[in-house]
């Protein structure tokens, strides 16, 4: 499938309020012509809401939308180069999955041919060319969603917007419509808009991650940057797993991070800290544990076996830290030694 008009997308001082309160506040966002970009935060920051304004189904109170530079802010969903998959399906009882996918094909008069080549694609690439007669009512609530899917793909459209699509789909599938979902993108080049609360999803398929929090984004970046270096607390907790503790940071050529029980534990890579009182943000994969050493004495109070990993809780002094460790290690003693290899830092409460 092919896009013609790859479209970009702007965003500027978007604000929508509902029942009283500001859901989004003064947006700005700008997607380059086929970027793939997330909008991830948790239920209720706005994320969703400024979905819908981009597609047409709600209108901003104040702000401009414009796809490739024409104002579309009060252009009705149905004008707009856009198709949107529902996290709630929106499906026709009464059509059957193909009639439901070709619909939007039937209203655009497509030749019937060009109409059941594309259904039939797009239906295998979701894995429901078996469902072709089916009606809604007779699959799956994960079947439905997939249908909506193809409904949105087979229009071909220049702008994609995804509302947590794989929100109904088992673990394994979900994985292998993310990709394929991906797949479709870059070959296309639609610029795309994918919703989600699933940090796993927006790091493995965004090439931009907005997070949301509040009706604001806190950090907007490419995953790697989302993930590494956290630009704000809400992003280091909401993103992966992350021990967060305030701590005197000791600079210098030899770093150190001063927990409240008076216990240092050494920092031994990554960019330089700045001293002082801070909230100190350290990945567990960046706890690096030793029979033997110079860290910091440790005590490992519980081992959490997650398939391919460990998850070890090591208490350091008075405080607990969460490590990241391979499946086959196994250690003969609890106490170990710990030091940490990378770190982050934001102003402490308690300056």
């Amino acid at each position: 499938m092919t896009s013609k008009n790859p479209n970009n997308l702007r965003l500027s001082g978007v604000t929508k309020s509902l029942g009283g309160r500001e859901i989004v506040s003064a947006l700005d966002l700008d997607i380059a012509a086929g970027e793939l970009i997330c909008l991830l935060g948790p239920s209720g920051c706005g994320k969703t809401t400024t979905l819908r304004m981009i597609g047409g189904f709600l209108s901003p109170d104040s702000g401009v939308i414009s796809i490739s530079g024409t104002d579309h802010t009060r252009t009705p969903a149905e004008r707009r180069p856009t198709a949107m998959v529902f996290q709630n399906y929106a499906l026709w009882p009464h059509m059957t999955v193909f009639d439901n996918v070709a619909y939007g094909l039937k209203v655009r008069k497509t030749k019937k041919s060009d109409i059941t080549r594309r259904v039939e694609e797009v239906l295998e690439l979701v894995g429901l060319s078996h469902h072709l007669r089916s009606r809604p009512g007779q699959i799956s609530g994960g079947e439905q969603q997939r249908v909506a899917l193809a409904r949105a793909l087979v229009l071909e459209p220049s702008l994609l917007l995804l509302d947590e699509p794989l929100s109904n789909l088992d673990a394994k599938l979900r994985v292998r419509v993310r990709e394929e979902i991906r797949e479709i993108q870059k070959r296309s080049g639609i610029t795309t808009v994918f919703v989600t609360h699933d940090q796993e999803e927006a790091l493995s398929l965004a090439d931009r991650i907005a997070v949301m929090n509040n009706g604001k984004i806190e950090q907007l970046g490419v995953p790697d940057e989302i993930y590494r270096n956290p630009a704000t607390p809400f992003v280091a907790r909401f993103v992966g797993t992350m021990n967060l503790v305030d701590a005197f940071v000791h600079g210098g050529d030899v770093q150190s991070i001063e927990l409240p029980s008076g216990v240092h534990v050494p920092v031994t890579g990554g960019e330089r800290l700045p001293g002082g009182m801070s909230l100190v943000a350290i990945r567990p994969e960046d706890v690096q544990l030793a029979a033997v050493g110079a860290g910091a004495p440790g005590t490992i109070v519980r081992d959490i076996p997650l398939g391919h990993y460990r998850e070890l809780i090591v208490r350091v002094g008075d405080q607990e830290l969460r490590v990241f460790d391979s499946a086959l290690r196994r250690w003969a003693s609890n106490d170990v030694f710990v030091t940490i290899s990378r770190a982050s830092t934001f102003a402490s409460a308690n300056q």
